[in-house]
Parts: structure tokens; C-alpha cells; sequence
């Protein structure tokens, strides 16, 4: 009987470790399955193999071509309307901002949307950059450490015509009017959206582009002793070069476009490049007369620039 016990006691401990073996056998099978044709070691949380990929976490898990994949609409991806419209070509664009994190923030952004973004913290290392450079766009902000944006601004307008979109923390519609008489093509305070700078940047660069080939096609235009090339953004008077900021250049081509011609306010506005225009409304009065100034005209009886009472201004025709 003793015998027969121990026969018994032994015959269930076999049983036991039998299916021991058999359930961690199956467990093994199971993983080896799930992680495809790479050799695993078994763990109850992680899978670990020679070409596993790794997770930000630390954890590794089986390549993807070994992973079912459910398809995505091109809609339903992240960032796919931003993409909808990604760009040619790489478009260089130069950031001129004291915030660093804020400079990061553009720069990650607008990388993978085609946009190669070189930053800069100083105004005048800006105003150097953009000389020596071939940007497609400028993105300036005003309060910057020793040259604020307004005299980098001005500096730039001597030597290029590249957009120059504006980003200021304050927003006082003199800061917006300051910027945009001396030649900035948009203004954006600094509580923007990601999403809007990049419209925002892609119109001022369209505009721009379209300009361009206009104006490259366009012959010079002459009017009495007033020359104009568009295409190389000069001007003449009887010879001598006009210093003109770039609002004056384009009020005066609007102008010497329709010679002889009465144009209003609004046609004088929607020509001049489509920018935002509102906030000179009101001053645009002061922008003819500043003109008028350059040009040596007698505010009573002016030969070039005519106000014609209740339409606009003229530009009088020779």
C-alpha cells in the first residue's frame, strides 16, 4: 500500500509539471506568432528581437511590416490639410526674433510643410542675413534687442523687395500703420495660431511671386520727366533716381498706370498690391502729399499728382 501511495503522489506531480510545460509551451507559441517571423525572447510585457523597433517609452515591439495595418483616408491623417498644398521646392525663409523658443516653434512647424527656416536673434545680424541671402520671405519681429524691427525694416527695403511679414506683442494700430508705410507686406500680433502664420505666409509669398512676374514683363513707363521700371522697382525724375519707400513706389505706379485717368480711393487701395490695406484709409491723403513733395509739385496747382474734388487723384498725363 506505502508503494501504491508513492506511485499515486508521483503520477499527479508528473500531471502537474506536465501541464506547467504544456501552458508555457503554448504561451511561447502564441508570441511567436503575434511577433512574426523574428527570433523573441518571451517576456510577459515586452517582446524583445535583433530588429525590433523602439518605442519613445523604452519599450520595444515587433517592425511595422509585421503589424496589421488599418488604412487611413488621406483626410483622416494628421496635418493633411496643411500638406494639401505642400510647396515645389524648399522655400528659405528667415526668422528675425530675440524668442528662442518661440524660433523653434516656427521652425519645427513650418519644416516638414517645405519651408527651410534660418533664425537669427539681433536685428542687425538679420538685416546682414538678408542682404547676403536668397530668401523667399522675412519674418520680422519689432521688439528686437539693439535695431528694432522697424529700422531692420528700413534697412531692407533699401536693398530688397522679399515679403517681410511682421510679428509684434504689441498691438497698437500705430506699431501696424509704421510697419506697413515702410514696406511691410503683412502684420501678425503674437498671439497667432501656427495654422494662420503659415497662411498668412503663403499669401504674402503668392502676392509677391505674382507681382514679380508682373512687373518683369512690364516695360518702363514714362510720363513727362517721370520714369518708372517696374520690373527693377526704380524711379526717375528728369534723370535723378527718387528715394521713394515701398508704398510711395506703388502708389506712384498705380497712378502713372492710369495717366490721365481719375482714380477713387478704393481703386487706388485695391492696386497697391492687395496687402492690408485698411489702416490707410484715412492717411492716404498724407501719402500723396509726401509724394507730391519728392516730386517738386506746388500743392495749389501740382503738374503730376491732380486731386480731382469728390472721385480721388489723378496722375496728369503728358
Amino acid at each position: 500500500m506505502p508503494a501504491a501511495s508513492g506511485a499515486s503522489k508521483a503520477g499527479k506531480v508528473f500531471v502537474i509539471m506536465f501541464a506547467f510545460v504544456t501552458s508555457v509551451l503554448a504561451r511561447v507559441s502564441w508570441e511567436w506568432i503575434e511577433a512574426g517571423p523574428c527570433k523573441v525572447f518571451v517576456s510577459p510585457a515586452v517582446l524583445k528581437c535583433k530588429d525590433l523597433s523602439t518605442d519613445p517609452d523604452g519599450c520595444t515591439r515587433a517592425p511595422e511590416s509585421t503589424m496589421p495595418k488599418t488604412p487611413r483616408s488621406a483626410s483622416s491623417q494628421p496635418g493633411s490639410a496643411a500638406r494639401a498644398a505642400l510647396p515645389a521646392e524648399v522655400v528659405r525663409v528667415l526668422l528675425i526674433d530675440d524668442d528662442t523658443k518661440l524660433c523653434r516653434l516656427i521652425r519645427d512647424y513650418l519644416a516638414p510643410l517645405g519651408y527651410a527656416v534660418d533664425a537669427v536673434h539681433h536685428g542687425a545680424d538679420g538685416l546682414a542675413r538678408v542682404q547676403s541671402g536668397s530668401y523667399r520671405a522675412v519674418i520680422l519681429d519689432v521688439m528686437l534687442p539693439g535695431m528694432d524691427g522697424f529700422a531692420v525694416l528700413k534697412g531692407i527695403r533699401q536693398h530688397s523687395n522679399v515679403p517681410v511679414l511682421m510679428l509684434t506683442g504689441r498691438g497698437e494700430e500705430a506699431d501696424r500703420v509704421m510697419g506697413l508705410e515702410l514696406g511691410a507686406d503683412d502684420y501678425l500680433p503674437k498671439t497667432f495660431s501656427t495654422r494662420e502664420l503659415l497662411a498668412r505666409l503663403r499669401a504674402v509669398t503668392r502676392r509677391a511671386e505674382r507681382k514679380a512676374t508682373s512687373e518683369a514683363e512690364e516695360e518702363t513707363l514714362s510720363n513727362g520727366g517721370l520714369s518708372l521700371s517696374p520690373g527693377a522697382r526704380t524711379a526717375l525724375l528728369e534723370g535723378e533716381p527718387l528715394r521713394l519707400t515701398a508704398l510711395e513706389y506703388d502708389l506712384l505706379l498705380c497712378l502713372l498706370r492710369s495717366a490721365g485717368r481719375a482714380l477713387n480711393r478704393e481703386q487706388i487701395l485695391d492696386a497697391v498690391a492687395g496687402r492690408n490695406y485698411e489702416v490707410f484709409d484715412r492717411s492716404i491723403d498724407v501719402h500723396i502729399s509726401s509724394l507730391r513733395q519728392k516730386l517738386g509739385d506746388n500743392p495749389r496747382t501740382p503738374r503730376y499728382l491732380q486731386t480731382i474734388r469728390s472721385v480721388g487723384y489723378m496722375m496728369a498725363k503728358f
